[in-house]
C-alpha cells in the first residue's frame, strides 16, 4: 500500500535537537530527521535528553515519517559498556530509528535491530575508509567536513549506503575525531563530548627566534560553514542527507536555518521530481521568511567544497581571525561619532533593541545595543563602552525583530488527507479516507440512516468535513449530496477515519534496518594509532577481527599523557591535524612565497604548540610542545 517513492532518491534534511522543544521546532519547520543527544552514561560524558523526551520526539517525527537519530558518538570505557548496551535497548523501545556512533565497540554489544550510522568522528575522508565502515554494517556515513566535491564523488563510487554531509554551522578546525588538544591541555576530551574549544582562543604566532609575527589573534577559529549554493552539486556528487550543525543552538536558530534549507531542497526537488523526492511527508506552512545571515554566525565559508575549482592557494576566507563570536550580518559603515551618537552609512534597516558589534583591529570585539534610530543613519546607542572609529564596519549580532518573530509559533506541518463521503446500500453514511503517506481506510456510521438531502446541503457537508487541525490538512473531494448527514455524524466519521488512518500508518511504517558486518573485510589501516580512538576491549576486538594486530590505544585510556609520537620520534605528538593552514590564511603559503623561519609556534599563556606543515598533503599539524 505504500507509495512508489523508493524508486526515487529520497533527500533528507537532518537538523540538530538539543532538547525536545528544539526537536519539535525542527520537525515542524520541515526537517526529515533530527539528531538528538543520548542520555548520560559514565561519570564524565556530556549528553542531552532523557529517554522519555526522546520517545516524545519519536512520536511526533514518525507521524510525518521523519526519523530520530540518537547520538552515541563518544568513546566508551570498558566499565561503561554494559550501561551503554542497556541505554540503547531503552532508546530502541522509545522508537529511535538509528544511532550515530564513533566507538566500534557497539558492533560487539548485544543490541536490538537498530541501524548504526558512522559519525563524522570516525574521520571518513577516503573511499577506502568509507568502504570499510560500510562493510562493518554501518548503513549511513557522515563524511568529514573537509571533503571537496570530487572527493565526495570518489567516496560515492566506492560505497552504496547513503552519504551524509554537513551543509551549515560551526566547523571544527581539526579533522573530527582526531583532536586531542583539549584533552592534553586540561583533560577534557573532545571524543567524550567535553571539548574545551581550544580553537576559539587567541594565540600569538611566534617564529624560531622568538619574534611575534601575529599578536593575540584567533588563528585557529574558523568561520561557519554555509553550503546552500552547493546543494545541487552535493546531490550530484552523491550526498542524500544534508546535516545542519547545532551544538548548543537555540530554538530560533534551528527554526530559521531549517526553514532556509527546506526551501533550498524543495526547490531542487520540484525541478528534479523524476529522480529525487523528500524522505518524509507533511505540508509546512510558515509565517516568516528565513534568512540565515540574521541568526548566529561567525561569517561564512564554503571551506574546501570547491577546492578543485579554485586557484592555489585558496582565497583567504576560511578563518575569522578577529573574533570567535557571532557577528551576524553586516549593516553599515561608521561615518561619524559625536555626542554619544553614531552616524552610519546604513546598508540595511536597524531597529531599537538590535545588538551591534564591531572589531576595531586590536584583536577584540566590542558592541552596544541600539536604543533608538534617528533620521539620516543616526543611531543612539546604549551601553557603548568603546566608540567605533569612522570607517569601521558594523555588524548586527542580535536581530531584535527576527528574534521576536522566531520566539512565537512560526510553523505548522500537516499530513494531506482526502475525504470522500458516500452512502452504502443501506443508506448509511461511509467516509473514504486517503492520505499522502499511502494510507487508505473506510469508516461507516452503522447507527444512522441518512434521509433525503436538500439541494443546498452538499456544500455544507463538504465544508464540515474539510476542517483542518494541527496534524492534518483535510480536503473533501466528494460530498454526498443525495442524502443528508448531520454535522455531528460527519464529525464522528471524520474523527474515526483519522484515528483509523493513524493506526494503519503505525502498522505500515517500517523502521530502518541494521546492516550486516562482513568479517572478511580488511581494515585499510594496518596499524591504528592513538587517533583512531580504540578505547575499550570490544573496539580492539573489532580491529583484530578485521586483520589488525598492532593497535595503539586512544590517548584517553593511556596511562599519563604521551608527548611524542612513537612512529616519528623526532616530532612531538600531534594534538590536531587539519586541512586548514595558518600560512595560507595569512598569505604566506610556501607555494610561491618566502617562508617564515621554522619552527613556528602558537602561544597562549603558558601553553606553547609547535606547528608542522605537510605541504605535500596540504595539511597542518599542531604539536604538543610546552
Amino acid at each position: 500500500m505504500k507509495n512508489e517513492r523508493p524508486l526515487l532518491r529520497p533527500l533528507e534534511l537532518l537538523a540538530p535537537a538539543r532538547d525536545i522543544e528544539v526537536a519539535r521546532a525542527a520537525i515542524l519547520h520541515g526537517a526529515d530527521a533530527v539528531y538528538i543527544g543520548a542520555p548520560r552514561f559514565g561519570a564524565r560524558s556530556m549528553a542531552a535528553v532523557s529517554v522519555h523526551d526522546i520517545g516524545r520526539a519519536c512520536d511526533l517525527a514518525h507521524h510525518y515519517d521523519a526519523r530520530v537519530y540518537a547520538t552515541v558518538n563518544t568513546l566508551i570505557g570498558d566499565d561503561e559498556l554494559s550501561d551503554v548496551e542497556r541505554m540503547i535497548h531503552e532508546l530502541w523501545q522509545a522508537g529511535v530509528d538509528a544511532l550515530i556512533v564513533q566507538d566500534l565497540s557497539l558492533l560487539r554489544l548485544d543490541l536490538p535491530p537498530i541501524a548504526l550510522h558512522a559519525s563524522t568522528q570516525c574521520d571518513i575522508r577516503t573511499p577506502e575508509k568509507a568502504a570499510w565502515l560500510e562493510a562493518l554494517g554501518f548503513t549511513q556515513l557522515v563524511l568529514a567536513r573537509e571533503l571537496s566535491l570530487r572527493e565526495i564523488a570518489a567516496v560515492r563510487a566506492a560505497t552504496a549506503v547513503p552519504l551524509e554531509a554537513f551543509v551549515h554551522g560551526a566547523l571544527c578546525v581539526c579533522y573530527s575525531g582526531r583532536c586531542s588538544m583539549s584533552y592534553m591541555a586540561n583533560g577534557r576530551s573532545a571524543n567524550r563530548g567535553e571539548c574545551a574549544q581550544m580553537c576559539r582562543l587567541p594565540y600569538d604566532l611566534v617564529d624560531c627566534n622568538g619574534n611575534i609575527l601575529e599578536k593575540s589573534r584567533y588563528l585557529l577559529s574558523l568561520r561557519d560553514l554555509r553550503l546552500d549554493d552547493f546543494v545541487p552539486a552535493l546531490i550530484q556528487a552523491g550526498v542524500t542527507s544534508f546535516k545542519i550543525e547545532g551544538r548548543l543552538k537555540d530554538v530560533g536558530y534551528v527554526k530559521n536555518v531549517v526553514a532556509h534549507y527546506r526551501d533550498v531542497l524543495d526547490t531542487y526537488i520540484a525541478a528534479n521530481s523524476d529522480t529525487v523526492c523528500r524522505s518524509s511527508f507533511g505540508s509546512v506552512e510558515r509565517n516568516f521568511m528565513p534568512a540565515v545571515s540574521r541568526s548566529f554566525n561567525r561569517g561564512s565559508t564554503t571551506y574546501f567544497i570547491d577546492r578543485e575549482h579554485r586557484r592555489s592557494p585558496l582565497p583567504l576566507s576560511v578563518a575569522c581571525l578577529e573574533s570567535p563570536k557571532s557577528h551576524g550580518e553586516r549593516v553599515g559603515v561608521v561615518k561619524q561619532v559625536a555626542s554619544g551618537r553614531v552616524r552610519i552609512v546604513a546598508e540595511t534597516r536597524l531597529r531599537a533593541g538590535d545588538g551591534i558589534c564591531f572589531m576595531p583591529g586590536d584583536g577584540t570585539q566590542h558592541g552596544f545595543r541600539v536604543n533608538r534610530v534617528g533620521a539620516d543613519g543616526v543611531i543612539f546607542p546604549y551601553g557603548m563602552r568603546v566608540a567605533p572609529e569612522p570607517g569601521t564596519v558594523l555588524y548586527r549580532s542580535r536581530d531584535k525583530q527576527m528574534d521576536d518573530v522566531l520566539s512565537g509559533n512560526t510553523a505548522s506541518r500537516r499530513i494531506k488527507v482526502s475525504l470522500s463521503l458516500g452512502i452504502d446500500a443501506n443508506n448509511r453514511p461511509m467516509l473514504d479516507c486517503e492520505d499522502e503517506r499511502g494510507c487508505h481506510v473506510t469508516v461507516c456510521a452503522d447507527d444512522f440512516i441518512a434521509p433525503e438531502a436538500r439541494s443546498d446541503q452538499g456544500e455544507r457537508q463538504c465544508r464540515d468535513l474539510g476542517v483542518t487541525d494541527e496534524r492534518y490538512l483535510v480536503r473533501c473531494v466528494s460530498p454526498c449530496g443525495a442524502r443528508f448527514v448531520p454535522a455531528s455524524v460527519l464529525t464522528r466519521l471524520r474523527r474515526e477515519g483519522l484515528v483509523a488512518i493513524e493506526e494503519q500508518w503505525g502498522a505500515m511504517r517500517h523502521r530502518l534496518q541494521p546492516g550486516v558486518e562482513h568479517l572478511e573485510a580488511r581494515c585499510p589501516s594496518a596499524a591504528p594509532v592513538s587517533s583512531d580512538n580504540v578505547a575499550n576491549r570490544l573496539a580492539e576486538q573489532v580491529y583484530r577481527d578485521h586483520g589488525v594486530s598492532d593497535i595503539t590505544p586512544a590517548i584517553e585510556v593511556q596511562h599519563g599523557k604521551p608527548v611524542y609520537d612513537k612512529t616519528r620520534a623526532e616530532l612531538p605528538l600531534p594534538v590536531m591535524t587539519t586541512r586548514y593552514c595558518i600560512l595560507r590564511e595569512l598569505g604566506h603559503c610556501r607555494a610561491g612565497n618566502a617562508p617564515w623561519g621554522d619552527p613556528l609556534y602558537l602561544v597562549h599563556g603558558r601553553r606553547r604548540y609547535r606547528l608542522h606543515f605537510n605541504c605535500a598533503r596540504c595539511e597542518m599539524e599542531v604539536l604538543n610542545y610546552e
